[in-house]
């Protein structure tokens, strides 16, 4: 297989830029969730694109922030880690928001990385041409960028040029994952963060990082599959407002998930949600280790 090219790409930069909705339009496909809430993605999430010359492996990060609490600070550290081992870096940053001190600590980063950095400006589509410009120059300052490629991931635009300007960083490889993989990842993850998102969408700003999903059981029939999902929050409050008046907003949230599993899995899905409080859970290792959320030695 002569000038096929492969790679791993990490994307990185501050939450909300786009990333999820970058890596899913990448794959044509959704692999990860996506909400306005910050902070939405907290683990690396890998996807795959195969064509007849090249396999590129896309990681999308935790959004980088100032942690409130060890899930926090352990987000940051998978993020940091996949400034490492890869081919290429995107720093994707939302052109639309104020260049800031959020910006600049993520840039201070990546200045100790000798990985190829490509910027890429996102949601263009929210901004005049000037705007763009203007950015460009600004954000050139503090970090000699190797390519600049501005993109509107939701509406599709110029995304291809990224995959060909990525292809010029990448050389002769080989093929990491079958041809029709699009994710890398254990079918109990994907479950999880279908349920979590149906959460986000539906709670409340007091809800979205207190709340945590742990699959613990499936079960494989003839003609459906059994899924029995624990929702963890913090607070007895917050088990209520899940549950709602008469376990409505649960009904609906289990109602929605189920529908998309359902598409995704090909037959009839029963899905068991119920809702644990356990005081804390973001700062306890134990708790935190069981959930998926693994240690890096990063920082």
């Amino acid at each position: 297989m002569t000038d096929f090219k492969s790679g791993f790409i990490s994307i990185v930069g501050r939450p909300n830029a786009g990333k999820s909705t970058l890596i899913n339009q990448l794959v044509n496909q959704k692999i990860a969730i996506i909400s306005n809430k910050p902070q939405t993605t907290r683990d690396a999430i890998i996807g795959v694109v195969t064509e007849d010359n090249y396999q590129l492996i896309f990681i999308d990060t935790p959004g980088i922030h100032k942690p409130k609490h060890e899930l926090g600070s352990r987000m940051n550290r998978v993020s940091y880690a996949h400034f490492h081992g890869v081919d290429v870096i995107y720093y994707i940053m939302d052109v639309s928001e104020a260049f800031g001190r959020g910006d600049l600590f993520v840039i201070e980063k990546l200045k100790g990385s000798h990985i190829p950095v490509i910027l890429v400006l996102n949601k263009i589509d929210q901004v005049s041409n000037d705007h763009i410009l203007q950015r460009i120059v600004e954000v050139q300052e503090h970090l000699d960028f190797k390519e600049v490629v501005p993109i509107s991931a939701l509406k599709d635009d110029n995304v291809d040029r990224l995959i060909d300007v990525t292809l010029n960083y990448l050389d002769d490889g080989v093929m990491y994952y079958p041809k029709d993989t699009v994710s890398a990842y254990p079918e109990q993850f994907i479950i999880a963060e279908i349920i979590r998102e149906k959460i986000l969408a539906l709670t409340q700003e007091e809800i979205p990082h207190s709340v945590a999903v742990a699959i613990e059981r499936i079960v494989k029939k003839k003609n459906a599959v059994v899924i029995s999902a624990l929702i963890m929050v913090e607070r007895s409050s917050q088990k209520g407002i899940i549950i709602g008046k008469g376990g409505a907003l649960l009904k609906k949230i289990g109602e929605q998930a189920r529908l998309e599993l359902e598409t995704i899995m090909g037959q009839p899905v029963f899905l068991e949600t119920y809702v644990r409080v356990e005081t804390n859970w973001r700062n306890k290792s134990r708790l935190l280790n069981q959930l998926g959320y693994i240690e890096t030695e990063y920082e």
